[in-house]
Parts: structure tokens; sequence; C-alpha cells
């Protein structure tokens, strides 16, 4: 899974990138060539992990990591390169960067919720254009499918009452056949407000809050050049230096954290004297589906899969006493996975 971060030339874009995933990338008003990416892999957070291995003081204990892509903007400072709009094509999920600082290399005065409305502005003339094509076409053929022709008809109509294509409550099916187009304003969307760092510990300025909340989308406050410094800090003293901002802890883990949900991502766990790991899964898998994710084998031959809710096992203690107290269950192919299950998966290929 891969969340591409977005944002206007000015707004910190990849100083969020290089606190997120502890790298140097290179920083600065136009560094990077417009549409190039910098990646890079991020751990989840997990206390609930480190708790199982406490139990099992395993070899190695592994958390789940999200990609994070920090796609390199371009042109003026309310524009974006075409470049950059089919790099975000290829994202899963996007989490734009707003500006809420005075950087002497933009002309403008930072303005949130004027960035907010101008990437979104920008993403759905870009999906109106691919729109037209694909609905004109299909008004066209004689044999389109009328299922199709009605669903671009009304995803039209979205478009252009200025509207993202979030706001269309697509079934299974239809998900399936606008996919191929990768609409940018159907992407699931977090924002992440770069302030100053002295506004760090403080909420979401009540504008944007109220311009977020008609949008439906989350927000995340962080100072890029704070979070920076404690990524590159030993444990002991970003513990400190987190505090002493009168956070409760990085605003980095918070960020992590929300882009995992926003890709509608659930955890399970696979425990052992081996290995303890966390392993991303879309809500609502089936247990195969969720074993897939293991690996391929286990999907393939797939026979069931032995089941524990993780506080079931860390207030009991070990397997043997969750299997004799009855919260050990054997669950078929249909089951569906839940938050914090911890999964032993029987195979046979």
């Amino acid at each position: 899974m891969k969340i591409g971060l977005v944002g206007f030339p000015g707004s910190g874009k990849t100083s969020v990138f290089n606190a997120l995933t502890g790298l140097s990338a290179e920083t600065g008003y136009g560094a990077a060539k417009p549409g190039t990416k910098n990646l890079g892999s991020v751990k989840v957070p997990e206390p609930r992990l480190h708790a199982l291995a406490a139990l099992y003081d395993p070899r190695k204990t592994t958390l789940a990591e999200v990609m994070f892509s920090d796609i390199a903007g371009g042109g003026a400072a309310r524009g974006l390169d075409r470049s950059v709009l089919n790099s975000m094509r290829e994202m899963d999920a996007l989490a734009q960067v707003l500006r809420a600082f005075d950087n002497p290399a933009v002309s403008e005065a930072d303005d949130p919720v004027r960035e907010l409305g101008d990437l979104q502005t920008e993403m759905i003339l870009a999906d109106l254009e691919i729109l037209e094509k694909r609905r004109d076409r299909l008004r066209k053929e004689r044999d389109s499918n009328p299922r199709e022709v009605a669903l671009f008809e009304r995803l039209g109509e979205i478009l252009e009452a200025e509207r993202p294509l979030r706001d269309a409550e697509l079934d299974r099916g239809e998900r399936l056949l606008v996919s191929p187009y990768q609409f940018l304003s159907l992407k699931p969307l977090m924002l992440v407000l770069n302030v100053p760092e002295d506004h760090a510990a403080e909420p979401t300025p009540p504008e944007l809050q109220k311009a977020t909340e008609r949008a439906g989308l989350n927000v995340v406050v962080l100072s890029a050049a704070v979070e920076m410094d404690i990524a590159h800090m030993d444990p002991e003293d970003r513990v400190e230096f987190t505090e002493a901002l009168g956070l409760d802890e990085p605003a980095s883990d918070r960020f992590i954290r929300g882009a995992f949900q926003l890709l509608d991502l659930i955890t399970m766990f696979t425990v052992g004297p081996d290995e303890c790991r966390s392993w991303p899964v879309p809500r609502n898998s089936t247990a195969p589906r969720a074993a897939g994710k293991i690996h391929s084998d286990l999907e393939r031959g797939f026979i069931r899969a032995e089941v524990i809710d993780h506080s079931d096992l860390l207030e009991l203690g070990s397997e043997a006493k969750c299997r004799d107290a009855g919260k050990l269950r054997v669950e078929g192919r249909d089951y569906i996975v839940q938050d914090g299950d911890v999964v032993n998966i029987r195979f046979n290929v």
C-alpha cells in the first residue's frame, strides 16, 4: 500500500516525508524536478505487538509498514504540473500537506483552507477531463454497458457540481468499473497541517476544522521541522523532547496511524518464539485472503484458522490457557478477520 504526500510548492512536504521516514531527502522550494518521487517505508506504531512479544520473547519483532511517496510539486504556488497529477494517480491514497507557516520563498501568505480548495479543484478538473472522454465514447458506442453509461453520467454530474468523486457512494461493482481510470478525487485523502514549532501542540484552527468537517476529512497537526529532529533522536531523548513540547507522542506517530486507517486496514498478529509480527489486512477480509498477506501458499492451501483475540491472550498469558478457557476458536474460509486477532493458519499445499 502506497500513500502519496502531495502539496503545493513551499508547503514543507519533503520535510514531512523526512520526519516520517527518518530519511534526508533534499528539501527546499524547487529542490526536485516536478513529478519525481522520494520513497520510504514507515513502521506503524503498535503497542499491542510489543505486549504480545513480551509473552514470547521472540528472536524478532516485526511491525507492519506503510510505504510513503513524496511527490515533488511544480508550477506556481497555487498550481500543480500535469506530471505531478499523473504521479498522484499511481498512489493508493493521498495525504495533502497544508502550509501554515511563513515561507519567504513563496510570495503568497499561508492559507491552508485555500490550498485545500485549490487542490480539490485541480483534482476535479483532471478527473473531469478523463471522465468526459470516456462518457462521450460510451454515448456513441451502440453496445455500451448500460450500467457503465449510467454510472459515468452520475459521476459526471458530481464533478460538474465541483464535488469530489469521494462523495459518490459506489458499490464494489461500480468501483471495479472505474478503477482503471484512477480518478484522483476518488482516492482516500487525509490532511497534514504543517505549523511552526511554537504551534506544534495547538489544535486545528477553527476555519480549517470547519472546512475538513464539511469535506469529511481528517487532519493531523505537526511541525515538520520539529518532527525531523525527533526522528533522529534516541528513544529516551525523544520522549523527553516530545513532552517538553506539550505532546503525548510524536505527531508523526498519529499521522502514520491515521494513514494506516485511511487505507481502511486492520491489524492481525502472528506470534511465536521465532517472530511476533503485525500484519496489515484490508477490513472485511476473509481468513484465506488474510492468510495470503502472510504467504500465497497459506491462501492457496488454506484449511482453517486458529484465532485468539489479543486481549484474551494477554490476559491469560498463553495459547494453552486460552484453549482451556475456550478462548481459542477454529474458523473456516468464511470467517472475517477482526482487528486484534492473533491467528495461526493451518494449510496444506
